[in-house]
């Protein structure tokens, strides 16, 4: 689940957010444009947009935002029996199907929207039901079928006149055995597309191991000018938390401490 935003203009309905999430599996995703990024809201949004309609999910996983790290969202979370996962910290990657859906959806809206971009939230809902109607780069099938186990009834499917009521006494058990198919397929599709990122990604990048007291700087990726800085420090690693996970201390403000992982990590030269 994702805040993304402050969107410029603020829309002529006064909203300036997009709160979205996605579906690890199907890809499916729920967005909709709100007036902030308070806890308040991703309250309501996963209460009133994703449960009353889609049904509790067993996980949740979001960046750590005050918005989603509040007491109120937890004990809400913790109430409704659902487990709260967080990115780390300085690395969007590991909510990465989020922020690659928010790319796309960008593009999108600005293509749809007027001259004044100021009807960008009137467009949100014909941006969503596109992506989810259209097969997934990963998973290679529509969301939209595999949440509801059907295709979905575009515009131009009505236009065909024959309307049949009959159904099979094997409905159930066919709509059943047809999502369990998608279902599998998605998840071969997911698990090769994941391999082959992975192995691009080592093929292309050595990460480098730390030691204890080594200084290095963290990679800026927050959204910047063009003469903001693009790393932040010195930093000194004080401990290793796995495998490309680090702990790290300002040098001079040590009350400030991060957990960042190795690719935003630039070692210092001490030389």
């Amino acid at each position: 689940m994702d805040f993304h935003g402050p969107i410029t203009p603020t829309s002529r309905h006064g909203n300036k957010y997009i709160i979205s999430i996605t579906d690890v599996l199907s890809k499916f995703v729920i967005a909709k444009a709100v007036r902030d990024c308070t806890a308040d809201t991703a309250a309501r949004f996963l209460q009133e947009e994703v449960i009353c309609k889609y049904g509790t999910p067993k996980c949740v996983l979001t960046d750590n935002g005050t918005h989603f790290t509040s007491n109120m969202m937890e004990h809400l979370l913790k109430r409704l029996g659902i487990t709260h996962l967080y990115s780390t910290p300085y690395h969007p990657q590991t909510n990465g199907q989020i922020e690659r859906f928010n790319s796309t959806m960008d593009a999108k809206i600005a293509a749809l929207s007027n001259q004044c971009r100021s009807d960008w939230d009137d467009q949100l809902p014909f941006v969503i039901f596109n992506y989810n109607t259209s097969s997934h780069s990963t998973t290679k099938t529509i969301p939209f079928e595999l949440m509801y186990g059907r295709s979905p009834v575009l515009p131009f499917d009505l236009q065909n006149p024959i309307v049949s009521l009959q159904q099979s006494p094997h409905y159930t058990q066919n709509i059943r055995q047809y999502i369990s198919h998608l279902t599998n397929n998605a998840k071969t599709n997911i698990i090769h597309a994941q391999r082959q990122y992975k192995s691009r990604y080592d093929t292309n990048r050595s990460n480098p191991t730390y030691s204890i007291n080594d200084l290095v700087l963290i990679k800026n990726i927050r959204p910047r000018h063009k003469f903001d800085i693009r790393y932040e420090g010195p930093f000194r690693i004080i401990r290793r938390l796995g495998v490309k996970t680090y702990l790290v201390q300002h040098v001079k403000l040590l009350a400030l401490t991060r957990q960042v992982t190795v690719d935003l990590l630039i070692p210092v030269s001490t030389g």
